[in-house]
């Protein structure tokens, strides 16, 4: 059924209704209908969809999700507009072993929840991409409201959780209840070089201290998610814009 698809999706992109809403031009109790089956799409609307999950319209209307594996290829990761992702698995295991590792280190803070997480990643990557044109993990970042949001960290939880890699916990931080996942096991150290790891505890030690609205509110004035396209990915050459408020390269070094 077309609307527990479109659910399923938002869900694992962990994409608000008001945001799927807002992409669709209507309002959310609209939305709801569609997920709940009791409104048919149009075909712009489905088209819309199709896009912002990233997903071929054919399959889309066929309820189906293209099978693809989940990191980016250092070449395709720089064309930003190549939104085919195309992934090795050793991509996909340094995004296992950067997750683990930023678990351990700033995962039982009590304001470090999902969305915190999500932004966490995206200036790992992105911030390693300006400062040594290369990829660390070259993961995909879709704009939405609450800021950059990694598409494929969804799936990789997933397939952690059922190795016993980590697991998912509730947690309350004031008045707001949120999702927290602790490492059980150590991250594969060998994967990671010294100046990786250098430059995820930068990023640690700039931002996890911040919680979900204050590190939500910083992304969205950083040029990236500025520049992009509600639902779409975020360029990873848009770092090269940046202000003197988010750029970690010193440019005057090289002149």
């Amino acid at each position: 059924m077309l609307a527990k698809f479109i659910q399923e999706q938002r869900k694992k992109r962990n994409l608000p209704q008001e945001f799927l809403a807002s992409a669709l031009k209507i309002s959310r109790p609209t939305y709801m209908q569609i997920e709940q089956g009791e409104r048919d799409l149009t075909i712009t609307e489905a088209k819309k969809l199709a896009e912002v999950f990233d997903i071929p319209f054919e399959k889309f209307l066929e309820g189906k999700e293209p099978k693809h594996n989940v990191t980016i290829e250092k070449e395709s990761a720089k064309k930003s507009d190549d939104l085919q992702i195309r992934v090795t698995e050793k991509n996909l295991d340094k995004f296992k072993q950067v997750l683990l590792y930023v678990l351990g280190k700033v995962g039982s803070k009590p304001n470090v929840g999902e969305t915190v997480l999500h932004k966490l990643l995206y200036f790992i990557d992105f911030d390693y991409y300006e400062k040594f044109e290369e990829n660390l993990m070259g993961a995909t970042y879709i704009k939405n409201h609450h800021g950059p949001t990694s598409i494929e960290l969804g799936a990789i939880v997933k397939d952690m959780q059922e190795q016993g890699e980590l697991e998912a916990v509730k947690s309350q931080y004031f008045k707001y209840s949120q999702k927290k996942y602790l490492p059980r096991k150590r991250p594969n150290l060998d994967i990671l070089s010294a100046r990786e790891i250098d430059h995820i505890d930068d990023v640690l030690a700039r931002l996890s201290d911040k919680n979900a609205a204050e590190i939500e509110n910083y992304s969205h004035e950083d040029i990236p998610w500025k520049s992009a396209t509600e639902g779409q990915p975020l360029s990873y050459e848009s770092v090269f814009y940046r202000d003197e408020r988010y750029s970690v390269r010193n440019y005057s070094d090289e002149l």
